[in-house]
């Protein structure tokens, strides 16, 4: 072969790749945070959105699955991978056939210790046919909240465990919002999953008290009449929700029941008191 023919097959060879490169895969994957930032201890929910134009349908999950969907999570300052914490599915099973697409939730933290408060990047994997079809990186971070005030529950028939409860408050989507966090103490310092309340208005402290029965209210502002009682189970081997509830603030009822006396009477207004001091 001449030197022209090798000098046009490999331009030939390298036309072919640059293409091969330009078009578009016939799998994504994708994920989307719901936040930009986590107090410690949340779940780090996400979605992961597959799309599949391949002439293959994708499987993930069951007993005949050869492929895996994956979420690689690395510390931003050094892009150093996170080693795993469990090795059960990122997602439920799942199927997606050829020019369609599935979304599926994931929660990053019941995968990876996301409690040190850093910056993250988080990158969804599918591996199919021997290939890797990765996504876009998704930075978050890790923050510590900042604490407004906490309680320590003691266990009868557990001797040596404790349990510290904090209420942290922190900034989400322009309102602020207030956490219940949970770790334990005397035994395997386990980190509960933090739970987000709601939001906050800071005029009334939040309040965290603990039962004899195991029962852990707190009680929180979520606007100028209401409050939030949120109620927990708290055993020694374990942390669970149990109720929410809006409940009128019994003060500004009152005012506004002397209010509407007043204006159907065409008597004097009562005070408005400002709903401006905070604790």
């Amino acid at each position: 072969m001449t030197n022209r023919k090798i000098r046009a097959a490999l331009a030939c060879a390298a036309l072919a790749l640059a293409a091969a490169a330009e078009s578009p895969s016939e799998i994504s994957v994708d994920l989307r945070l719901d936040e930009i930032d986590y107090v410690a201890g949340e779940k780090v929910r996400g979605v992961i959105d597959v799309k599949n134009t391949a002439p293959e349908k994708v499987s993930v999950g069951y007993s005949n699955s050869k492929d895996r969907l994956i979420v690689e999570i690395f510390r931003a300052s050094d892009m150093s991978e996170l080693e795993r914490v469990s090795d059960r599915p990122f997602v439920a099973p799942f199927r997606v056939d050829t020019n369609e697409g599935q979304k599926l939730e994931v929660l990053l933290a019941n995968h990876y210790a996301l409690t040190e408060p850093r910056r993250y990047l988080a990158r969804p994997v599918l591996i199919h046919g021997g290939m890797r079809y990765e996504g876009q990186y998704r930075a978050f971070d890790i923050v510590p909240g900042i604490k407004i005030t906490g309680a320590l529950q003691m266990f009868a028939n557990r001797e040596g465990l404790s349990r510290e409860f904090s209420l942290l408050h922190w900034t989400r989507k322009g309102h602020e919002h207030i956490f219940l966090a949970a770790t334990d103490h005397g035994g395997s310092d386990r980190m509960w999953v933090t739970s987000d309340l709601g939001a906050l208005m800071r005029i009334t402290r939040p309040t965290v008290s603990i039962l004899p029965n195991g029962e852990v209210i707190v009680l929180h502002r979520t606007g100028p009449d209401h409050f939030i009682r949120s109620e927990f189970w708290s055993l020694p081997d374990a942390l669970e929700f149990h109720t929410r509830e809006l409940i009128q603030d019994p003060e500004t009822a009152g005012q506004s029941s002397v209010k509407e006396m007043y204006n159907k009477a065409g008597g004097v207004k009562p005070i408005d008191r400002p709903w401006w001091k905070f604790w």
